[in-house]
């Protein structure tokens, strides 16, 4: 039986890009995908700065092209009495990319640098072995010296390994649909309403994605794209006419708790290592960034044997980066349910650009 040195469950961006990662670092790296590549998903597809500086490192940016992708400088929020507060980005912006786009520019780069594909491959169990790990899948096992989990929100391995957490809260739940029609703003838009927040992200030249959010109990009746879009007029009669150009896509419960990120010879990534809500963006991001640290630490932690205290420097990266955007999304779901107090605080920030931006600047450097 081929050993691999690195075994990465769930081929979404996340686990292609620590793949991506160790290949180009010299570990001989398998990718186990349960449907067929690329992947879609429902997300947000915003990627902030630090994402795409990622990707760029990684020689996927220039694989994303204006039928995917789409720049957009910073963000609007529009309140249900038309008022606005709009924020610029730092540096050179963000971009809105297509996740379908994004996978496959992920998957062509991963092919390019050696990394081993397997897709429609369902890994039914896994255990430790000696000085690695046996993943058993229906075509047989597969082992490996560390194993990646980036198996998504739901996380059969996170569970597997005990590292579940039941999150606080009320439960949040998202749907996403994209129209043919050019980007009409260079800003990514939040519209609020009672309830349910839009997100209306420009994904390619004559494509925006339009994602709502809302918490379990502030819909009722049963949930569709357009009874949700009947929500908020203005966007309504923007997409009118328009010709849908995808499906719609549902994702949730959002919030994910691990305990760690991190165990003997394994580790999370993605939306598996712990997840808050996609209201301000910054999950795919934050999926990057951490999925580029954990590939450069694992040729060193592999050769120190791949222990929980050798991956500390990942776990310890991840707190670092989650804690700002844990704390801004929190800040934004607060104000998201308490529109007596949004509203104030929107129009502040409509009158003052600069105060705006400088928070902005905060969550996205």
């Amino acid at each position: 039986m081929k050993r691999y040195d690195v075994a990465v469950v769930g081929g979404g961006p996340a686990g292609l890009a620590v793949a991506i990662t160790t290949t180009m670092r010299g570990l001989n790296t398998v990718v186990l995908e349960r449907s067929s590549a690329p992947v879609d998903k429902a997300c947000g597809e915003g990627l902030l700065s630090p994402g795409m500086a990622v990707l760029e490192r990684l020689g996927v940016l220039p694989l994303l092209d204006a039928q995917g992708s789409y720049p957009f400088v910073g963000v609007r929020y529009v309140q249900e009495d038309g008022s606005t507060a709009e924020g610029l980005f730092p540096g050179r912006g963000a971009l809105g990319v297509r996740r379908v786009a994004l996978a496959s520019a992920l998957v062509s780069r991963a092919r390019t640098v050696g990394v081993e594909l397997r897709e429609r491959t369902q890994v039914l169990s896994h255990r430790r072995s000696g000085d690695g790990m046996v993943l058993q899948t229906a075509e047989g096992p597969v082992e490996a010296s560390m194993l990646v989990a980036a198996d998504g929100l739901a996380s059969p391995l996170r569970r597997a390994e005990g590292l579940e957490m039941e999150p606080v809260g009320p439960r949040r739940f998202g749907l996403r649909r994209h129209f043919q029609v050019a980007p009409w703003t260079p800003y990514v838009e939040i519209h609020f309403a009672p309830g349910v927040e839009a997100y209306v992200t420009p994904t390619g030249v004559k494509r925006v994605g339009v994602a709502f959010l809302w918490e379990d109990g502030a819909v009722e009746g049963r949930v569709s794209f357009d009874a949700l879009l009947a929500r908020f007029p203005r966007l309504a009669e923007r997409f009118a006419g328009a010709a849908p150009d995808s499906q719609p896509r549902g994702a949730g419960p959002l919030a994910r708790v691990a305990r760690t990120r991190i165990a003997d010879r394994f580790a999370l990534v993605g939306d598996a290592a712990g997840y808050v809500d996609a209201i301000t963006g910054e999950g795919m991001s934050l999926a990057f960034v951490c999925a580029e640290s954990l590939g450069n630490l694992l040729p060193d932690a592999l050769a120190r044997g791949a222990s929980q205290e050798v991956l500390l420097p990942y776990e310890a990266c991840f707190q670092r980066v989650f804690r700002k955007y844990s704390w801004s999304t929190g800040a934004l779901l607060m104000l998201a349910r308490r529109p007596w107090l949004r509203r104030p605080v929107v129009r502040l920030l409509g009158k003052t650009p600069w105060l705006f931006e400088r928070i902005l600047h905060g969550i996205v450097a």
